[in-house]
């Protein structure tokens, strides 16, 4: 059986994290997003903000972070995998805010190829920030851009998200994948 991985992506504040958990009750496997435990863990090595302090290797560790979530999808018996953001996103939020990278972001990027990914749109009503989420929403719109701008580029067939309660939005997804 070969275990089909779903992005679920989009900018801050749109949501995911609650999708992700209420697919997660319904039983599916899900991996969760790991920019925040990347955070934390700065936080105790004494780096306050280490996208600020050092946005290369900050985007170093959450593309390793998601290459072994990919690899440990694939060893996921189960038919489906939901996945809180993907490998393009690290590429989408580089070339949101400018940062320069190395090929290895590129090909990683076209090395891992996700099954299906469904994007959700900015919504400013549920927009919020916090000590790891520091982007106002003019930048979620931004980084929203750069991510459904990413994903085509790499030839993903994005699936946009309705904003609708979080069942509703976890209904559609689940309706709306496809056999691949």
């Amino acid at each position: 059986m070969k275990t089909k991985k779903i992005v679920i992506t989009g900018g801050p504040s749109t949501g995911k994290t609650s999708i992700i958990d209420t697919i997660a009750e319904k039983g599916f496997f899900c991996f969760e997003e790991i920019s925040r435990e990347i955070t934390l863990e700065a936080r105790k090595q004494g780096i306050p903000q280490l996208f600020v302090s050092d946005p290369l290797l900050f985007s170093e560790r959450i593309m390793e972070g998601r290459i072994k979530q990919y690899q440990e999808a694939e060893k996921i018996a189960q038919p489906l995998v939901f996945l809180d953001r993907g490998i393009p996103d690290v590429l989408a939020y580089m070339d949101c805010f400018g940062q320069p990278y190395e090929n290895k972001f590129i090909t990683a990027t076209t090395s891992f190829v996700y099954d299906q990914v469904f994007l959700l749109p900015p919504w400013q009503e549920i927009h919020a920030s916090d000590n790891e989420r520091y982007e106002n929403f003019e930048e979620a719109l931004r980084i929203h851009t750069y991510l459904e701008k990413t994903y085509r580029y790499y030839g993903y067939n994005i699936i946009m998200v309705p904003k609708d309660t979080v069942d509703q939005r976890v209904n559609f997804i689940l309706n709306h994948i496809k056999n691949v």
